[in-house]
């Protein structure tokens, strides 16, 4: 962000980065409680599945964790975060879409991959 930013810009910056956290919240949230239902002495499958939402869940708390903090990181840190975030919940809702049971958290992946979507696109 840069100095000529207007207020109406940061308030639309605090805005989004808010909205992207509150989406990893309910992705990692819903990925952990996938995760657990999954029969953990399962298929190989159902153990790539586990996997899939743990690894949603802790990249989804790390970015909530970025957008929180107060010294926000350099754009460029914050832009690969949230990609790398985007890319992840994207590749495990197609994961959990076809699983049964799993829509709940295969929707809340995709809203947060919007989330991070949009949140990168009000960066400058």
């Amino acid at each position: 962000m840069t100095s000529t930013t207007s207020q109406q810009e940061l308030v639309r910056f605090l805005e989004d980065r808010f909205a992207c956290a509150q989406a990893c919240t309910d992705c990692a949230r819903a990925c952990a409680l996938r995760a657990s239902l999954v029969d953990p002495d399962g298929t190989q499958e159902q153990e790539l599945l586990r996997r899939k939402g743990i690894m949603c869940a802790e990249v989804c708390d790390a970015t909530c964790q970025v957008l929180s903090e107060q010294n926000l990181l350099d754009e460029a840190a914050i832009r690969a975060q949230l990609e790398w975030c985007r890319s992840v919940c994207v590749e495990c809702a197609h994961t959990f879409d076809s699983r049964p049971g799993g829509e709940e958290a295969a929707e809340a992946c995709r809203k947060c991959a919007r989330a991070c979507t949009d949140f990168i696109g009000s960066l400058a």
